[in-house]
């Protein structure tokens, strides 16, 4: 089972829905656009996040994930039925990640180019993770 989501994590650039690639901007904060930090808590402590993002882990420390709970997660801090933004340290993952939400589930993704390391650059507003 893993290998097929790894599978189709991979192919689904080739079908791709509604999914963006784009830099930053405070637009998306002025806009309210949702922006869904995939990180792991170990980034999330050590960068801070971006102000009003939600702290969301797709893949834990050692690269596992778990779908089925990221998605009840994602489901109950963002209406997935609207545009909402992806964000990780330099953007990999939210193409992984956003391309199989786009692919597989139809929701509109913003995938944030080049992630926190690249906000930081552009002035994002970060402010200190104050999680667990």
């Amino acid at each position: 089972m893993k290998y097929l989501i790894t599978l189709m994590l991979f192919l689904s650039p080739l079908l791709h829905a509604e999914y963006r690639v784009e830099s930053f901007t405070n637009t998306l904060i002025e806009k309210q656009v949702p922006i869904v930090d995939i990180r792991t808590v170990g980034e999330w402590k050590e960068t801070g996040i971006v102000t009003g993002s939600i702290p969301i882990q797709f893949f834990n420390e050692r690269g596992q994930y778990d779908i089925p709970q990221f998605l009840k997660e994602l489901n109950a801090n963002v209406d997935t039925s609207k545009e909402f933004a992806l964000i990780c340290r330099t953007g990999s993952r939210t193409k992984m990640v956003g391309l199989f939400l786009s692919d597989e589930l139809k929701y509109k993704i913003i995938d944030i180019q080049g992630g926190i390391m690249d906000a930081r650059k552009l002035h994002a507003p970060i402010v200190p993770y104050k999680g667990n």
